[in-house]
């Protein structure tokens, strides 16, 4: 059955939501704090990034990753409930103000907060974090530490 938010959108690069960070120092905590929102698969305690920032041109904004695909050339599904994931996402890092976004109107549709999972800083070693992009670098899984 298809819902209304399985529906492909079209997109370009004029969609991306732009952000401003109040201190250069903010670009590190907030890819950092990405790396720990996403889907997750809860008896694997594995959890799949949904978005990343991008920094180009000396402007930063907040991506799902299946639109740095599309940046890149390649097919891109991108759904109605994957523009509302990234906007809630955005919406939480304005939220914690970790970033400011440059257009609000562009994150107004966003997911119910159901549907991401957040992990705490502290708990992130009890989970295996996985990208399914890499800006700039090889795939790379973070699987949990041994204590």
């Amino acid at each position: 059955m298809t819902t209304s938010t399985d529906i492909e959108v079209t997109w370009e690069p004029a969609d991306m939501v732009e952000v401003t960070l109040s201190e250069p120092d903010d670009f590190l905590k907030v890819r950092e704090t990405l790396t720990r929102i996403g889907v997750a698969s809860r008896k694997e305690k594995k959890l799949y990034q949904s978005c990343h920032i991008l920094h180009k041109q000396g402007r930063y904004y907040i991506v799902h990753f299946k639109e740095l695909f599309a940046l890149d050339g390649k097919r891109a599904n991108l759904t109605l409930n994957d523009v509302q994931r990234r906007n809630r996402i955005t919406q939480l890092l304005v939220d914690w103000e970790l970033v400011t976004v440059v257009k609000p109107e562009a994150i107004e549709e966003v997911s119910p907060l159901n549907q991401i999972k957040v992990i705490a800083y502290k708990e992130k070693s009890e989970w295996t974090l996985e990208a399914k992009y890499n800006i700039g670098k090889k795939k790379v899984v973070t699987a949990p530490t041994e204590t």
